[in-house]
């Protein structure tokens, strides 16, 4: 979809118009007789988020009701759903263009609904012989935003896109190699330092967490460093930014059962969110420094694979007795966490990762289930920023307790737990080799990727928590003035 920005008088238009009615104000501008008003308005009293269409032929106009006197972040969020009823009406009527325009509305709410509709109408169409329809052209009223704003925007919605694209992706198409290569190639074009760890590197280097999971594959490992380090960074020390980059997941040799195995193309979503965040900050020149840290590979069950009561030496020397080898993200991360900690000595460290059933099965496909340590100040600002974009996080609890279900009587500790607090015990994990860190843990699985429509998303990856995260480095620096 291309946005323009354009002088729109709804009286006016030659074409499909989107009005955006958020109270009593907008009633002068619109275009309609009092028939129609009060038509309107019986339909929003029912409704006070309803969409009333108006024939114009051979064009429509849209009113989209939403009440502007609530939560900021609530209202915002409607406009979003209602962005994408209204895609769906437009490709109904085979309509590929549109204005939008409104009165009485915020710069904010305008960018919200455009937002809900760049994210509904994307659909992966890569192996498809005839593209879905799709909407060629939106003109947003020049009143709301300046070019410069909407670029920026644009910017960040076309990251979401492309981390959409890699997650969807299938491992056949898009392994570790070719994923590594790819970034290395938009780092380039951004001017963002990239190192690729090849095998022998990552040998070198001793981390044995992702050779262990790698020993099963035909593929070569990966592991990607990017850097973003802007001259006016509010922070000396970056903000590390790990993701899970398990390219394919067939659980190893306590191989997935039943349907567990489809869609495990989407284990990268940790990798592809991570990269795709550090890359719109550094497109947009946020002043926050940042290291991403991609550790890559499939989990196969071939070859020598690693498998259930192998001990392996991490990056840092810790032991780990492996107790199921579908516990695989977990080690492929902590290697990357203490690289981050020993070679870059971060403020802070926050992961992403598709990694635990036990977080869906806590909270649903909703929102991402976080941990914290040493990082009060952060994860709250984490949180008021979830809120506001709509990409929540529910805080779990990170009791010393917890501690107790992962030691190992053979190793310093093991890969997982019990069944019970399954997503804890993983954060649990992690955390050790943040050390004093100061750590966040985030744990996407439930939203990286649907298996069914879910208001904007359409099925596939959805790049959940890149707005999120992006929204925090936009305000990061009100972490730095409350320590």
């Amino acid at each position: 979809m291309r946005f323009t920005l354009e002088q729109i008088t709804p009286k006016e238009y030659a074409g499909n118009v989107i009005f955006l009615y958020g109270n009593e104000v907008a009633d002068r501008n619109l275009p309609l007789n009092k028939k129609e008003i009060d038509h309107l308005k019986k339909r929003r009293k029912e409704d006070e988020y309803s969409i009333v269409v108006f024939d114009r032929l051979p064009y429509h106009l849209y009113v989209v009701n939403f009440n502007a006197e609530k939560l900021a972040s609530e209202s915002q969020e409607k406009l979003r759903r209602s962005a994408h009823k209204v895609v769906s009406m437009l490709k109904d009527e085979k309509q590929t263009s549109v204005g939008i325009t409104g009165d009485g509305v915020i710069p904010e709410e305008v960018v919200a609904f455009m937002e809900g509709m760049m994210l509904s109408d994307y659909s992966f169409d890569r192996y498809k012989a005839k593209s879905p329809a799709h909407i060629e052209s939106a003109a947003v009223d020049s009143t709301f935003l300046t070019q410069d704003e909407l670029d920026r925007s644009l910017r960040l919605w076309n990251r979401i896109f492309w981390c959409r694209e890699w997650v969807n992706l299938p491992v056949a198409d898009l392994n570790a190699e070719e994923f590594a290569s790819e970034l290395e190639d938009i780092a380039k074009d951004l001017q963002v330092k990239c190192t690729v760890f090849d095998k022998k590197k990552i040998e070198a280097l001793r981390m044995g967490g992702l050779l262990g999971v790698n020993k099963g594959s035909v593929d070569e490992p990966r592991f990607v460093v990017l850097e973003y380090s802007p001259a006016d960074a509010v922070n000396q020390k970056p903000v590390a930014l790990v993701g899970k980059g398990v390219m394919y997941d067939t659980g190893g040799l306590n191989i997935k059962p039943d349907d567990y195995m489809r869609e495990m193309k989407s284990d990268m979503a940790g990798a592809a969110t991570m990269a795709s965040v550090l890359f719109a900050a550094a497109e947009n020149q946020l002043p926050v420094h940042l290291v991403a840290l991609l550790p890559m590979t499939d989990n196969r069950p071939g070859f020598n694979a690693y498998a259930a009561d192998d001990v392996l030496t991490m990056y840092d020397g810790t032991t780990v007795e492996v107790v199921n080898t579908d516990a695989e993200g977990r080690l492929i991360l902590a290697d990357a966490i203490a690289y981050a900690v020993a070679n870059y000595d971060p403020e802070l460290l926050i992961d992403a990762a598709t990694l635990t059933g036990a977080a869906v099965r806590a909270i649903g496909t909703y929102g991402i289930a976080a941990m914290q340590q040493n990082a009060d100040n952060p994860f709250n600002l984490l949180k008021i920023m979830g809120n506001q974009v709509y990409e929540r996080i529910a805080e779990f609890p990170f009791w010393s307790e917890y501690d107790e279900l992962i030691k190992s009587d053979v190793a310093d500790i093991k890969n997982c737990g019990i069944a019970q607090a399954g997503a804890i015990t993983a954060g649990k994990f992690l955390a050790r080799f943040a050390q004093k860190t100061p750590y966040i843990h985030l744990d996407i699985a439930g939203v990286a990727f649907f298996s069914k429509q879910q208001d904007y998303y359409a099925p596939g990856a959805s790049g959940y928590g890149i707005r999120l995260l992006y929204a925090f480095m936009q305000t990061y620096e009100m972490t730095k003035n409350n320590q």
